[in-house]
Order: C-alpha cells, then sequence, then structure tokens
C-alpha cells in the first residue's frame, strides 16, 4: 500500500488579479518555494484567472479555486476551473461549487475586520472545512480559537491559509494534509480531515504595508 507524505500547502493566498493585492503570479511561485511549501490554493477573489494561469506554468503544485463573497460571507471554493458568481446565498454557493467538483471551506468565520460567517454556520450548510488559521485575521488568537471551536461544533476538518495579499505574507499559515502531490487527492485528503492547520499572524510591517496599500488604493493613487 503506497504511503501518503505530509504536504504544506498554503490554502489561501491572492494575486493582484484580486484587486486588493499586489502579488505577482512570479512572485507567488518564489515566495512559496521560499517558504518550502509544497504548493498553494490561489483563492483570488472572484476570479479564477490567475489560478488557471499558473497551472498552465506549471511550475508549482496550484489548487485552483475562488473567495467567494456569498450573501452570509465568504467561502473557499478550492479545486474549481469555472467561475461562481458572487453574491448568491451561502447554500448555492455551495452547491455550485460542488457540483464543479470543488470543496467549500468557511473563510475566516470568527475574525472582526473581515466578512465572516460569524459562527452561525451549522453541519446542515454541507460545507467541507473550516480555515480555523488565518494570519490576517484580527484579532488572531481570540479568531482562531472560536474558528477551532466552531469547526469542532459542527464536525467539520480544520484548514489554514495566509490570506497573503502580498508576498511576504505567504506561508505564514498553511496546512499540513496527508496526501500524494495530486489535487484530487489532496481534495479528497481534506474532506477526510486529513489536516493539520499551522500558522502565525502576519507581521505588524505587513500590517501596516496593508493598511497603506489600501489607503492609496482608495484614494487613486495605488
Amino acid at each position: 500500500m503506497k504511503q501518503s507524505l505530509p504536504l504544506k500547502i498554503d490554502l489561501h493566498t491572492h494575486t493582484r488579479y484580486s484587486g486588493d493585492a499586489t502579488t505577482t503570479l512570479r512572485q507567488l511561485v518564489r515566495y512559496a518555494k521560499k517558504r518550502g511549501l509544497d504548493g498553494v490554493a490561489v483563492t483570488d477573489h472572484d476570479t479564477i484567472r490567475a489560478a488557471l494561469s499558473l497551472i498552465k506554468q506549471k511550475r508549482l503544485l496550484v489548487i485552483p479555486g475562488i473567495e467567494i463573497s456569498t450573501l452570509q460571507g465568504h467561502v473557499l471554493a478550492l479545486n474549481v476551473t469555472e467561475q461562481i458568481e458572487p453574491r448568491l446565498s451561502l447554500s448555492e454557493t455551495v452547491e455550485r461549487t460542488h457540483q464543479l467538483g470543488g470543496i467549500a471551506i468557511i473563510a475566516h468565520p470568527a475574525t472582526v475586520l473581515k466578512n465572516g460567517l460569524h459562527l452561525k454556520t451549522s453541519s446542515a450548510s454541507n460545507l467541507d472545512a473550516v480555515e480555523v488559521i488565518n494570519s490576517a485575521a484580527f484579532p488572531f488568537f481570540l479568531s482562531t480559537y472560536l474558528s477551532q471551536r466552531l469547526a469542532r461544533r459542527v464536525g467539520l476538518p480544520q484548514t489554514a491559509g495566509s490570506d497573503a495579499h502580498h508576498p511576504q505574507e505567504i506561508g505564514n499559515a498553511y496546512t499540513i494534509i496527508n496526501a500524494d502531490s495530486n489535487k484530487y487527492e489532496i481534495i479528497e485528503a481534506i474532506k477526510n480531515g486529513e489536516t493539520v492547520p499551522m500558522g502565525k499572524p502576519i507581521s505588524w510591517a505587513c500590517k501596516f504595508q496593508r493598511i497603506k496599500f489600501n489607503v492609496q488604493r482608495k484614494l487613486g493613487g495605488g
């Protein structure tokens, strides 16, 4: 019987295709390798374009995904290669994700400054996992604790991702997954709970960089 090796994968990253991030595709590959990651999930906001482009380049193990804005919060749709429209209900988004052969993960459900699901999710939502560690979540330790408690309450697997919007944030959080380097086996391992979430918050320097970039973007200067 073949023995699967643990993979180190950041399951929540963004590129400049998100509109609120600066990471180029080249930087994503370079920093992922620099951080010792085996792969990444590219989960830009409501677009699949960067993920599909990186898969064609074959420079890194890439799980295509989208961070989708639903009416109840944000969901990470992993292993999807078609666009999923935003602003649907949570149940509609999850159903569409499953129809496309993907899995749906609650993104940062307990954070104050992000659009999470505010701990109202139940196992009836048909979601596949809960992101319990998000490096950009604030307050980080409280968010992690509440997200882990939610995952245990609804009986769902736990994942982690950096939610990187700038290159140096990549790999601050990641998920250890017991699977071979095959995206379909990785997805099955996540669904089966063969995951260990790991990570830390982004640095204060990264937080200030985010604030500066967002202010410049809103003022039209970045």
